[in-house]
Order: structure tokens, then C-alpha cells, then sequence
């Protein structure tokens, strides 16, 4: 895949402020760049709830500056009910603002400066938005820029696993209702932003409620999943993600369901637009868009790209920051019908490539099992890469291939069958696949948890019959990665993931029977190695902003005075300043995860996230609170959140889900 560094050619005028109606009388707030003495052109659009005005204003101008200096018109619009816009957001992906993605599309492709093609990107939510445009497109929308973003908003976004819940949950269930609480700019949206505040904090919703009670892939979670309309896309889409982050699981999925239309990148970093990615090598996110864009905004050739261009990862010592991964980048198309299958067989001698006389094995119930999992990478925070995996392996049901006698590759979904016998019908399986070296390091390659009370749809419940075995299909996330020979190929079976999983509400007491079981590690045949992609460049040229800290992210895990043992991790107060606008974003945020190690049932989760806005006119301070925990007829969260003005309080918002609310 070839991508040019771009120079900047063209100056632009900045428009730091601009309504766009909407069909309802709704006005959305938009930050426009617009290159000088070109003409009508094509431009592009970041569509997102993370207030222009501040929260995200440095990052948007790592991109949107560098576009318009390369002849495109910028937009970058926040979403109804956030930062500058109007309106109430009651939840995400809401039938508003799915069809304000439409309508603003239109808007755009109807000014004067527009000639009449745009392009769509973001990355997280603004991927995701991106590509639920690309279904059945608005005619002006050309192509489309997927960064980080889900296909699938129940298996493959930051709320559930393989139909257990994950505590991120409880981190987004906090920080989201913080960041709609936040006031809108005097200086931008002028005399009406306090009336626009007021009523803002006043429609205020507590979505986490409808998270947690949504426990199947029914209609809820498949609304805004394109991954069940892949058939009406109608634009090309270049997907990108990154392996340290679980969105990446549908890049390879997306490309594989329409290969017409849509190339993929997966590179080794997390939950960031990969000019900035960490694990590293990262890339030049802007020009390998510039790239895209030139051919289907501008009508440049397309260049050679494969359909799938892949970090291929290889054995790292393990550790919770590491600057750049083993491994080396490899293609492949989208067609797998010749894939080459390595199949192990697991037995009371470990892996092998052979069967051998089944075994009926206990599965451990270490409540502590997970420690070591590190974080998902949903919020790219640096760090929080799985550690060792040794310490939870001593913690789970093993089993081991002899040392390599060559390399095995996987590319794509690896796969688990096997016979569980358990007692009750609500149980958790983990499975993860590590590498370990001679010296005895584990290397966490995937994993994946199912609870093994929903059918493989995740939409029902699987039968269940107390005693008799049930055949289980574990299907583990995507993945592109080299076991190298003279290490040992590891599976690990387990019966709870905490804190990463929230546990079920009780322990079941489960056996796997291998006289069926085999671990499948598939690999494309056109498998081949590829170019490198362009390095990263330092973007702004010259920024507007400012930086500090008051330290380091810190992770730490111990046990409480009351013999509890808890995980933490703690965001200290960081300040971006803008000296132009004598305005300032300042957060910090905690996660504590706490567990009894005498009762599985009893989990705490508890989240605390802080923002503060320093303008000319005054400080805006929100404070949101959240717990989450675990009760015997179920699980309940509550969500204490504080909005003030000048340390005068302008709403105290609360909200309870589940017992005893």
C-alpha cells in the first residue's frame, strides 16, 4: 500500500462557528475549514458528540487543517444534545441522529463551496456513524473512513462479550451523561447558551439503564449494527483498527461480507486514529486517508492496495506499555474458501496434532482469575496491555503443545469445540490462546468469554438439561499472528474473567470433555508479506494548545482494609489550553473494581469522572459518579451526577437501575 506524504498546498480560512438546520428546527454546531481560491470542491465531514469548541479541538486539528491545506472543504459537526448543537440525546445511535447524518450530508453537498461529493471518517463513535451512513447512502456521499468502529454494537462494542457484560459499561455509563452535561460556548452559540444548558441538564438520560437490561442480540442491539446490512451499503469503505482494541474484530468481517466495496487495515495499536497508535509502528493516518480520498472525491487512480493489509504480530515480553510490537505487516484478499486449517486436539498430554483418548477435566472457578488481563482498549488510554498471562494460567485448565518444530501462523477467527458439562444453565466459559517462550512467559495472543446460556446467536437461550453434555462452538475475535518455532502454543480454560467480565450471579460448577475437542488456527492461503505503511507525521505544524498533567495514568491492584481485593486505575488531572480563546478542558477519572474473595457474588464497580471548562465568561464543572454492583437477585447501578457554574450548583441529577431501585 503506497501513501505519499502530502505537503501542504493550499492556505484556508477557518469558519469557527456555524449553524446547519435540521427538518425538526434543530440547529447542529459546526467547525468549517475552507481552503482559499479553489473553486467549488469536494469536501468532508467528522461527525461526533465530543464538543468542537474544546474537549477533542487538538485532535481535530491533527486532520481537518492538513485536508483543507490538500484542497477539501472540512466539516466537523457535533451531534444533537452535545457541545454547541441543540437538541436532546437520549441515547446513542437514536433515529435523529442517524437521519441528522443524512441531513447534514445534503446540507453540505448543497453550499456553494461544495461540488457536490463528500466523504464521511471519524473514529470510535464518529467510525460507527461513518459507516451507518454508508447504508443505503445519501447520493453525495462518495466513501467513507472507519476508524476504530463497531459492525456489531452487542458482540463487538463496549458492552457486552459474547453475551456477558463487561464493566467498560460502567466507565462509558458514567462518562457519557458527563459529557452531554457540559454547557455549550457562550462566545459561539451566544446569548441562548444558558437557556440551551438548562435545558440540556433538564432531559439529561442515564442510558447504562438500557445497556445493562438489553441482554440479547435482539432488535436494540441490531439497530445501527451494520453488520446485518451489509447488503444495502452503497459507498466504499476503508476500515481501519487496531489489535489492541476489540473493534478491530470487525474489519476483517466487513471486508469479507463485501469485498466490492471495502478495504481493511488492522495495525498493532489500540482504540486511536493510528497516527497516534500504541502499540506502535504507527502510521500516517492523514495521508493514507488523503490517499482514499483523491481517488474517490478527486478521481485519482487507485493505487494497488490489497483488500487486507495486517500487523502480524509475533511473541512480545509481556507488559502493560510497550512502545512498539513484534511482527511484520502481511496481505491477503477477502476470499478465505482456501484457507489452510492447523488443528489441535486437547488431552490430559496437552496439544496435539493427533487425537487421543478423551478426558473429562474440571474447569477452576478462581474468582481471581483475570488479574491479568489487562484492559480492553476502548478508551486509548496509554498502557493496559495484558501482562504475563503465567499467573492466571495457574488459575485456569492448561493445555500445551510441545515446543514449535516450525512456525504456525493464524489469520482470522480461531476456533474452540468442545463438550461442557455444567449444573446450572447461566455459566461463563473464557478461553484465551497464549505463547510461551522457554523462560515461561505467557503471551496473551486472543481470548474470548461466552455465556453459555445464550444460543450462538446471542438473540435466545440454548437448550439446557442439568448432567448432560452441551456441544460448544467458541469462536474467538480475529486476529493476525506468528507462533514462532521452539515456543509452546498454550489454551486456557476458565470459568469467570473478572474485572474485565462481570461474573454471573453464581458460580456453576462446570467439566469439558475433550473426546471432541479441537482448537482450529486458520491461515489464508494468499497470505504474503507487504509494504510498510507511511510513518507518522507531527501534525499541527504549529499548535494551538497547551499540555500538562499532575502525573502519569496509575494501575494498581492490592486488598482493601476490609480483606477485599480490588483493581484501579486512575486518570490524574490533565488540562489542554487554548491561549487564543483564553479557554481551557480539564478531566480526571477512577475505576475501582472491588471483589470478596470468599463470595464470587460480591462485585463492586465503582466510576468517577470529572470535567472542568475554564472560559473568559466562567467555569463549568461536572462531576459524575457511578456504582455498580452485585445483589443477589440481580445487579444494580446508580449514577450520582452534579453540574455547576461558577461553583454555583446548576443541577443535581441522579438515577437508579435494577433491585431496589
Amino acid at each position: 500500500m503506497t501513501a505519499s506524504l502530502r505537503s501542504q498546498v493550499f492556505e484556508f480560512d477557518e469558519v469557527e462557528h456555524q449553524w446547519i438546520p435540521m427538518p425538526d428546527g434543530v440547529r447542529l454546531a459546526a467547525r468549517i475549514w475552507l481552503p482559499r481560491e479553489s473553486g467549488p470542491m469536494p469536501a468532508i465531514l467528522e461527525y461526533i458528540p465530543y464538543r468542537k469548541r474544546d474537549m477533542v479541538r487538538a485532535r481535530d486539528e491533527r486532520n481537518h487543517p492538513h485536508f483543507a491545506a490538500n484542497g477539501y472543504a472540512c466539516i466537523r459537526v457535533d451531534m444533537r444534545g452535545s457541545g454547541d448543537s441543540e437538541g436532546h440525546m437520549p441515547d446513542m445511535y437514536s433515529d435523529d441522529e442517524l437521519a441528522d447524518a443524512r441531513h447534514v450530508i445534503d446540507w453540505i453537498a448543497a453550499q456553494s463551496w461544495c461540488d457536490g461529493k463528500v466523504g464521511m471518517f471519524g473514529t470510535s463513535w464518529g467510525g460507527t456513524a461513518s459507516m451507518q451512513a454508508a447504508v443505503n447512502a445519501p447520493r453525495a456521499l462518495k466513501a467513507v473512513i472507519a476508524n476504530c468502529a463497531t459492525t456489531d454494537r452487542f458482540e463487538d462494542d463496549i458492552h457486552w462479550m459474547g453475551g456477558c457484560l463487561l464493566t467498560d459499561s460502567f466507565e462509558w455509563g458514567a462518562t457519557l451523561p458527563a459529557i452531554l452535561a457540559a454547557p455549550p460556548d457562550a462566545a459561539t452559540v451566544g446569548p441562548g447558551w444558558m437557556e440551551t444548558w438548562r435545558k440540556r441538564l433538564d432531559r439529561l438520560s442515564f442510558p447504562l439503564s438500557a445497556w445493562i437490561s438489553h441482554q440479547t442480540r435482539r432488535a436494540y442491539w441490531r439497530h445501527g449494527s451494520v453488520t446485518f446490512s451489509t447488503n444495502d451499503l452503497s459507498c466504499p469503505i476503508l476500515a481501519i483498527g487496531g489489535w489492541a482494541d476489540r473493534y478491530s474484530n470487525s474489519v476483517i468481517g466487513l471486508v469479507r461480507a463485501r469485498p466490492d466495496l471495502c478495504h481493511g487495515i488492522v495495525g498493532p495499536w489500540g482504540h486511536h486514529y493510528p497516527d497516534h497508535g500504541e502499540p506502535g509502528p504507527a502510521m500516517s493516518f492523514q495521508d493514507v486517508a488523503l490517499t482514499w480520498w483523491d481517488h474517490w472525491l478527486k478521481d485519482a487512480p487507485m493505487p494497488d492496495w490489497p483488500r487486507l493489509r495486517l500487523w502480524q504480530r509475533a511473541f512480545d515480553a509481556p507488559a502493560d506499555r510497550i512502545a512498539a510490537r513484534a511482527g511484520r505487516w502481511v496481505s491477503t484478499g477477502a476470499d478465505n474458501a482456501d484457507a489452510t486449517e492447523t488443528v489441535l486436539f486437547p488431552g490430559e498430554a496437552g496439544l496435539s496434532r493427533q487425537t487421543g483418548p478423551g478426558a473429562t477435566l474440571s474447569v477452576p472457578a478462581d474468582p481471581q482469575h483475570g488479574t491479568c488481563a489487562g484492559d480492553t482498549g476502548y478508551f486509548g488510554r496509554v498502557g493496559g496491555l495484558p501482562l504475563d498471562q503465567s499467573p492466571d494460567d495457574a488459575r485456569a485448565l492448561c493445555f500445551d503443545t510441545e515446543a514449535l518444530e516450525t512456525e504456525i501462523l493464524l489469520v482470522g477467527h480461531a476456533e474452540f469445540h468442545c463438550d461442557i458439562l455444567r449444573d446450572m444453565a447461566q455459566a461463563q466459559l473464557v478461553c484465551r490462546l497464549c505463547e510461551v517462550d522457554p523462560n515461561g512467559r505467557s503471551n496473551l495472543v486472543t481470548r474470548q468469554v461466552i455465556n453459555l446460556r445464550r444460543d450462538e446467536t446471542l438473540d435466545g437461550d440454548a437448550r439446557f438439561a442439568p448432567g448432560q453434555t452441551a456441544r460448544q462452538r467458541l469462536r474467538f475475535p480475529s486476529t493476525a499472528y506468528r507462533f514462532s518455532k521452539g515456543n509452546r502454543i498454550r489454551l486456557c480454560i476458565a470459568a469467570s474473567y473478572w474485572p474485565l467480565v462481570w461474573p454471573a450471579p453464581r458460580q456453576a460448577s462446570m467439566l469439558v470433555d475433550t473426546t471432541h475437542a479441537r482448537l482450529v488456527l486458520p491461515c489464508p492461503s494468499d497470505i504474503s508479506p507487504a509494504e510498510d505503511l507511511p510513518p507518522p507525521r507531527c501534525l499541527p505544524l504549529e499548535p494551538s494548545w497547551e499540555s500538562r498533567s499532575d502525573g502519569p495514568l496509575c494501575r494498581e491492584s492490592g486488598k482493601t482494609a476490609e480483606g477485599e481485593s480490588y483493581h484501579l486505575w486512575r486518570q490524574p488531572w490533565s488540562t489542554t489550553r487554548f491561549p487564543e480563546f483564553g479557554l481551557s478542558f480539564s478531566s480526571t477519572a477512577e475505576l475501582k473494581c472491588t471483589t470478596s474473595t470468599e463470595d464470587h457474588a460480591i462485585q463492586k464497580c465503582a466510576v468517577s469522572v470529572v470535567y472542568e471548562i475554564e472560559r473568559p465568561d466562567g467555569t463549568a464543572r461536572i462531576e459524575s459518579n457511578l456504582l455498580g454492583q452485585a445483589h443477589p437477585d440481580g445487579l444494580s447501578a446508580a449514577l450520582e451526577l452534579d453540574a455547576h457554574w461558577n461553583g454555583e450548583v446548576m443541577a443535581e441529577r441522579s438515577w437508579k437501575c435494577g433491585p431496589g431501585k
